[in-house]
């Protein structure tokens, strides 16, 4: 069974999201990342960058045990084990390849930012603000651009690009969206929404999440001096 070292976040979910449609059975073990559980040295051994998630699979390549962090990699690694959601032709596989890195690269980082500056920032900051905002805008044209000609983000089938993207956008208000300027992306978000899998991976975990606006200690866990020691 792999066990999923994760919390109630956009890049969690990419893969509760992935491991429920696959099927494959799976044990979550909560990192609570507003209690400082990122940093403990057990968590550490397998992400070594603090960040969640993270997976430990005993039955591995060639049958030995692995782990893995980066959600990006994850879902490569759980497409490969199950042979799903991938597209088998090399010109299908790098066309949704290109897309899981444009979430990686662009997508999540620009949009956590605006979200940041918008919502978490102790103080606005209105280049930050507007920065950010613009270009989230931006990237939800591109994607919106990209599905008035494709079905879904990575190619004609629903894939790992898919995956990713979605969860960075269930936040679109507090990223200074409007879906009306966006229909293309709002027919794609609201087919993958309804998906059963995706229902249920989106909800593991989010019952223990806690709003920051009264908890000054995840504050600072998240965006504080401790984010920065060196480990």
């Amino acid at each position: 069974m792999i066990e999923v070292y994760s919390w109630a976040t956009p890049n969690g979910h990419k893969v509760h999201i992935m491991l429920e449609e696959c099927g494959l059975p799976y044990r979550v073990v909560p990192v609570d990342i507003g209690a400082g559980d990122q940093f403990k040295p057990d968590f550490l051994r397998i992400s070594p960058n603090n960040k969640i998630p993270a997976i430990v699979d005993p039955d591995g390549p060639d049958g030995k045990p692995i782990s893995l962090f980066e959600s990006g990699a994850i879902l490569l690694y759980l497409a490969g084990k199950t042979g799903r959601f991938l597209p088998a032709t090399v010109s299908e596989r790098y066309e949704m390849l290109q897309w899981l890195m444009f979430q990686m690269g662009s997508v999540g980082p620009m949009l956590g930012q605006a979200h940041h500056f918008r919502v978490y920032a102790p103080e606005k900051i209105a280049y930050a603000i507007d920065r950010y905002t613009n270009e989230a805008r931006r990237l939800y044209g591109v994607m919106d651009k990209r599905l008035a000609k494709s079905r879904y983000i990575g190619g004609k089938d629903y894939g790992i690009a898919d995956m990713a993207v979605f969860p960075w956008l269930r936040s679109w208000k507090n990223q200074g969206i409007s879906w009306a300027d966006f229909p293309h992306l709002k027919g794609w978000f609201d087919e993958v929404a309804a998906r059963p899998a995706v229902i249920r991976g989106v909800d593991v975990l989010t019952g223990l999440r806690r709003p920051l606006d009264d908890d000054p200690k995840a504050r600072e866990m998240l965006f504080g001096r401790t984010q920065y020691a060196r480990r």
